[in-house]
């Protein structure tokens, strides 16, 4: 199995639509992509892309479902750094051996808005580190 290629790194905010002029001017990003509301995480996101780099995820809870996100307790403490993601060509197996290193699956795998319907999981590592994880385009 192929290494985890960092993917992005998400930061929760207010607003997707008011934070990405500020975010891309502060990282150099020349491409934004459209606001993704994905009805299955309760969330809007963005992409930000650095030339060079792994992409930047802006994510915050839509305005109609605020109260339901599970992103704004932690907007409610500040915002900022989420997680990091990584893509895999084997999303289970990913799981399995994040388990074997006493991670919790926060989010089993299921398909997501933003990534064309390929699916992610959510693990948090006994150090304390949300990961995210999205299975390679076949």
């Amino acid at each position: 199995m192929p290494d985890p290629r960092l993917h992005h790194v998400g930061f929760v905010v207010e607003s997707v639509e008011t934070s990405a002029p500020a975010f891309a001017r502060s990282i150099g990003a020349t491409t934004v992509s459209q606001v993704f509301h994905d009805p299955l995480q309760r969330v809007n996101v963005l992409f930000l892309y650095p030339p060079g780099s792994p992409a930047i995820e802006l994510i915050s809870p839509p305005a109609a479902d605020r109260s339901s996100s599970p992103v704004t307790s932690f907007l409610g403490r500040g915002g900022g750094l989420h997680h990091i993601c990584y893509e895999v060509a084997d999303l289970d197996q990913q799981i399995t051996e994040m388990q074997s290193r006493r991670a919790l699956v926060v989010r089993p795998p299921k398909p997501a808005v933003a990534f064309d319907g390929r699916r992610i999981a959510w693990v948090m590592t006994a150090e304390k580190l949300l990961i995210e994880y999205v299975e390679s385009e076949k």
